[in-house]
């Protein structure tokens, strides 16, 4: 072979070769297909146990609502409530799934005439039956804990589908509405336990 033709061939080969090693990577990420049970963080961060979170799996189709910062702040008092009570993640999403059904998330205050009896805060407690004072109920803090407390009291409540033990507290009118909430909730738990 000539000398011409073989630095022709070699040239060839450079390129395709420098061509695979910068484009190979990348249109093999894009073809790569992605696992939405892969959560990310950062390397400084630990990673939530996704099975903790959700040990019985979902029930029901799963409800999602995009969050204002109001909503991911009482989240993260949600989650500040449940790990100074000395409870794990599982409780947290037990908690936040039964705040959305409840509130949505948001702190309620009366609503007049569209309100549940004397029903408030971020769990819809009521004073009248034994939560505290609109002052404590309102309080996402003490909310929670007050919530947590009546978790607590519930036997095996973690070997327990989320809306039972959920229900075992609320006494709802309807019990099935908390698990909808599940997946959002775990999700939540993922993102912020370690924030």
């Amino acid at each position: 072979m000539n000398t011409i033709m073989r630095k022709g061939v070699l040239g060839v080969a450079g390129l395709a070769f420098a061509g695979g090693v910068f484009a190979g990577p990348v249109a093999a990420q894009a073809a790569a297909p992605v696992d939405a049970s892969v959560v990310t963080v950062r390397a400084d961060k630990p990673v939530v146990d996704k099975a903790k979170l959700i040990p019985h799996g979902v029930q029901g189709e799963q409800s999602r609502i995009d969050l204002s910062d109001e909503q991911v702040a009482n989240t993260k008092s949600i989650i500040a409530a449940t790990k100074k009570a000395g409870m794990d993640e599982r409780a947290a999403v037990v908690s936040i799934a039964t705040a959305l059904q409840e509130s949505k998330l948001e702190n309620l205050g009366h609503l007049g005439d569209r309100n549940d009896h004397d029903s408030q805060g971020l769990f819809q407690q009521r004073p009248s039956s034994g939560w505290g004072t609109v002052e404590q109920i309102t309080d996402a803090q003490y909310a929670t804990t007050a919530f947590l407390k009546g978790l607590k009291q519930v036997d095996g409540w973690q070997d327990m589908p989320l809306t039972e033990a959920a229900q075992t507290v609320q006494v709802s009118a309807y019990p099935d509405h908390y698990a909808q909430w599940e997946q959002l909730a775990a999700d939540l738990v993922a993102e912020h336990w370690n924030s």
